[in-house]
């Protein structure tokens, strides 16, 4: 139950990225863009999500446990350090340069397009490389 709640969760973000636009990269350049031709229909989608956020943790954590879990897992680690930095700093060069973070990139897979599978496999690889990396570093 809930890996197929997961699911429904993950086809509906990915419904609502495509309808709000994002899964199409010259908007989310178009937001980068602050000099030239700037579109600002991404502060209304992050505004949404900050608000649903907001109502959402409120009636989440009113609960004892999450439904289909034993105890809420919530991060504990609260330092910026060097992984930090790096890995929102790839994630930045990744978002700037092409328009994707994950989340719309794998939901634009639909469109079938060569440039976003490309830019899926890299993601995915360089994933893999972190891991690795971590794991011989440790």
């Amino acid at each position: 139950m809930k890996a197929l709640t997961g699911l429904c969760a993950g086809i509906l973000f990915g419904i609502g990225l495509a309808a709000s636009g994002m899964t199409d990269t010259a908007k989310v350049i178009g937001f980068l863009d602050i000099t030239g031709h700037w579109d600002p229909d991404l502060i209304w989608v992050m505004g949404s999500a900050v608000l649903v956020t907001l109502v959402g943790y409120r009636i989440v954590f009113k609960r004892s446990k999450p439904v289909f879990a034993e105890s809420f897992s919530i991060p504990s680690k609260i330092t910026i350090d060097t992984r930090l930095i790096l890995g929102a700093g790839l994630f930045g060069l990744g978002w700037g340069l092409y328009g994707y973070c994950p989340g719309p990139a794998i939901a634009a897979l639909v469109y079938q397009s060569p440039t976003t599978l490309l830019f899926v496999l890299t993601m995915l690889f360089g994933m893999w490389l972190s891991g690795w990396v971590s794991g011989q570093f440790k």
